[in-house]
């Protein structure tokens, strides 16, 4: 039996609800429809477990429906420590602003912290309905990637230990030490702790602290070097990668660059991607030094 929510909504055209459990496997290919291949993956790992995952899961899935047919559907994914994302429907449904309407009320009676929707160029006319409906316009994120190549042989003075050994305490210092005066999406981090960041990262590749190094010059822990490596397409993603206040514009964020370049090849991974905002100047030129080039942009808006 489908559970009614105060949040439903009713219209001459459309009624907007949650979706039930027979409806949901439509819904999600209605999302699918909607975006990019290369955005898929989390839409596509939902469709093949649209039948296991807990109920928790599909209590964010909305549909509009006409006729008792899906007309447009939208997803708040729950993602780690309160976060989600949502997934939009075709832009210029009829129905789009009534799911908006339902969401941005139900989104604000759950333990969510930040929820978040990411444009690339294509979608941008939806910022303005977005904002229309309180979100919040972060950041313009840059994606860059790195064709894997053999890597000139440097005298480089950084070394690089596991993350993983130093003490959960040590680690969450020194990430939040790292983002301190970041350029990189402030307005982001001032929402998020640094144990959500973490857990953000950890929940996007499970495997990824095995690939997490600090940074060491001179016996001294002076940075860090997230990596979270895809064995399916051999694409490895710079999570996080930054060095202590301290420590920059001293020409150290190259020579890391460089021990990514040489660890992922190494490796035998066919690129190398990352994000950066556009915002950060700095860090896009030494970038575009080491040879990463944008191949997408996208801009984050939240309710947080």
């Amino acid at each position: 039996m489908t559970r009614h929510s105060p949040f439903g909504h009713r219209s001459l055209a459309n009624t907007v609800l949650q979706c039930p459990p027979e409806q949901r496997r439509e819904a999600l290919l209605h999302l699918a429809a909607v975006y990019d291949p290369a955005q898929q993956p989390a839409l596509q790992h939902a469709l093949s477990t649209v039948k296991t995952e807990p109920e928790v899961v599909w209590q964010g899935l909305w549909i509009a429906t006409r006729a008792g047919r899906i007309e447009a559907a939208a997803w708040v994914q729950p993602l780690a420590n309160q976060m989600a994302q949502l997934w939009l429907p075709r832009q210029h449904n009829s129905a789009a602003n009534a799911l908006l309407n339902v969401l941005q009320n139900w989104v604000k009676e759950q333990p969510i912290v930040l929820c978040h929707a990411a444009l690339s160029n294509d979608a941008g006319i939806w910022e303005t309905t977005l904002v229309a409906h309180s979100m919040r316009a972060l950041a313009s994120l840059e994606h860059l990637v790195w064709p894997c190549q053999a890597v000139q042989s440097h005298a480089n003075p950084l070394t690089l230990r596991p993350f993983a050994e130093l003490a959960p305490t040590q680690q969450l210092a020194l990430v939040a030490n790292v983002s301190e005066g970041s350029l990189d999406c402030p307005e982001l981090r001032e929402v998020l702790t640094t144990d959500a960041l973490l857990a953000g990262f950890y929940n996007q590749a499970p495997d990824a602290p095995d690939h997490w190094y600090q940074v060491r010059y001179r016996a001294k822990t002076i940075g860090v070097l997230l990596f979270a490596p895809n064995s399916v397409n051999q694409r490895w993603s710079l999570q996080l990668m930054g060095l202590l206040p301290e420590w920059r514009s001293q020409g150290i964020g190259k020579a890391i660059i460089q021990q990514a370049q040489a660890l992922a090849s190494k490796a035998g991974a066919r690129d190398v991607t990352l994000t950066v905002d556009a915002r950060n100047i700095p860090a896009k030129r030494v970038y575009a030094q080491a040879g990463f080039t944008r191949y997408a942009q996208q801009r984050l808006l939240a309710w947080c």
